[in-house]
């Protein structure tokens, strides 16, 4: 309803996407006039719809015009309050729907309908894939639910092969293919950061037949076990691409750098096709994936009955993936212990210590603050902690001053210190905090029978992180001692316990809980 200056009123009602409208002088005298086709917004739940288009008919051609002079009506934004309220829920829905749809204006010149609310770029937002299980694709079926459950884990197994094809295939078409045309990057620098990408898609396209291959008429699978004990042999090709990552990853951030390559990294991230995940997140997708494939064959075997012919072959597959992806953690470890030693600087001679150059792999490194409040990274490699302070070398590469003196695992000692008041300006806890807050996250290591080292005061970002360091440190020194004592004894070597190679691919930065890996 309008009113406007001249003092006729137009009242207009919406009628299957048309506007009739009808003039009031004041003395309330009806005014033909040609329906207009000004668009009124209308605000109205999907299962209102039909139910609400016959009532606005029925009470437009029942609805009569006042004779009484309709006096103009403040500016408003509904009827709420205007109408009287009825007891009738039907009634009450039309009173509801003719507030929604008439608006009130007070100026002569029409006024454009304001939105509802705010459209934002389809970009901005992630495309979200179809959460489809197993029982959305049958109509009907006659299977228990410990069943329907062994399908849904199944379905799941297959459509996380769909979309692990399809991100990589987007990889490649989206990423790779631009950044050499363009020559954004070099064909060499592409190749050390996509790595043996390309070599991984026709994998999962063969377990993604195979799979498919299981479906019966039913949509059912029956027996998956001989399937997968048949495949999984084919992942060792992961090793490759994993130890490959950990130097793939450094280049990445280190030409990211570079404005241009930062710009169009950040178009692709900013685009629906993205989900929101950058580059690396897309490169460490098959990584993930590997790890997966235990816990899917532990809850496929949980949900397997006791006479289902899945019942032998499952707990041979659950073995062999289970030591694939031990080798590729314990690999991965290894290259990325040695991509780190290759880029240690050392100031003096000293600090080339043999324990170094003898470790096999990281139980954990990262960022951690002295007591003067210099951020180092620090290592701990599985016979040696190295403190270094983080630099680039001319070709702005990533490389590591080694800070004094490394410490051999089996001569630390690790002492933590608990959070509490600062005790002074000249005390440890006074050197962070300058005497006045709570010191955090902080533990000691110092050097038994080694008078010249002195203890290192560290920090932690946080509790999570000082607990991840404890327990990384404790479990090294155990095992240098237990290593150095059992060589002592005997002139062979001692392989380290292969539980605990996986540790290696995590850092500081990780979500991973510690307690995890330690409890294999």
């Amino acid at each position: 309803m309008e009113v406007e200056e001249t003092g006729e009123m137009r009242t207009s009602w919406s009628v299957s996407g048309d506007t009739l409208s009808v003039l009031y002088d004041h003395a309330g005298k009806k005014r033909k006039q040609d329906p207009i086709t000004e668009p009124v917004i209308r605000i109205m739940e999907d299962d209102e719809e039909d139910e609400e288009g016959e009532i606005m008919s029925d009470h437009k051609d029942s609805e009569e015009p006042s004779n009484k002079r309709v006096k103009p009506v403040a500016k408003s934004n509904s009827l709420t309050g205007v109408i009287t309220p009825v007891k009738t829920p039907a009634l009450k829905r039309i009173g509801q729907s003719i507030s929604r749809s008439i608006s009130f204006r007070t100026d002569a010149r029409p006024l454009p309908p304001a939105p509802l609310r705010s459209r934002t770029k389809a970009s901005s937002f992630p495309r979200r894939r179809n959460s489809q299980c197993w029982s959305d694709t049958v109509e009907s079926h006659d299977l228990t639910a410990k069943e329907i459950k062994r399908q849904e884990v199944i379905y799941e197994l297959t459509q996380g092969e769909r979309q692990l094809i399809e991100d990589l295939s987007l990889v490649k078409k989206v990423y790779y293919e631009p950044m050499l045309k363009l020559d954004i990057m070099t064909e060499s620098e592409l190749g050390q950061i996509f790595g043996t990408l390309d070599s991984l898609i026709p994998l999962h396209e063969d377990l993604l037949a195979r799979l498919e291959r299981l479906r019966g008429s039913e949509k059912t699978v029956g027996e998956v076990g001989p399937t997968l004990l048949n495949w999984f042999p084919c992942l060792e090709a992961y090793v490759t691409y994993c130890c490959n990552q950990v130097g793939a990853k450094a280049l990445l951030d280190h030409k990211k750098q570079q404005k241009r390559v930062e710009h169009f990294l950040r178009l692709c991230q900013e685009s629906s096709f993205s989900r929101k995940l950058d580059l690396w997140n897309f490169l460490d997708l098959p990584r993930s994936r590997l790890v997966k494939y235990p816990l899917l064959l532990k809850e496929i075997q949980k949900c397997t009955p006791p006479d289902h012919p899945d019942e032998d072959s499952l707990p041979d597959a659950l073995e062999l993936i289970q030591s694939i992806v031990a080798e590729v953690n314990k690999k991965t470890g290894e290259a990325e212990c040695q991509f780190y030693r290759r880029g240690l600087i050392y100031v003096e001679e000293s600090q080339r210590i043999p324990e170094i150059h003898q470790s096999r792999f990281l139980y954990c490194h990262g960022e951690l603050k002295t007591n003067k409040g210099q951020k180092l990274h620090v290592f701990l490699f599985e016979l040696a902690l190295v403190l270094t302070r983080p630099g680039e070398d001319r070709d702005g590469g990533q490389m590591f001053n080694v800070y004094r003196q490394p410490l051999p695992n089996t001569l630390i000692n690790l002492e933590e210190i608990p959070d509490s008041e600062a005790g002074g300006g000249g005390t440890f806890r006074g050197a962070f905090t300058g005497g006045n807050d709570k010191v955090k996250n902080c533990f000691r290591v110092s050097s038994r029978g080694r008078s010249k080292v002195n203890p290192y005061c560290l920090q932690a970002n946080d509790s999570f992180s000082k607990q991840q360091w404890i327990t990384c440190l404790r479990q090294a020194i155990v095992q240098s001692r237990d290593r150095s004592a059992h060589t002592s004894q005997s002139p062979l070597s001692l392989h380290p316990d292969p539980g605990l190679c996986h540790i290696a691919d995590l850092s500081l930065s990780s979500d991973t809980d510690m307690t995890d890996h330690t409890s294999r």
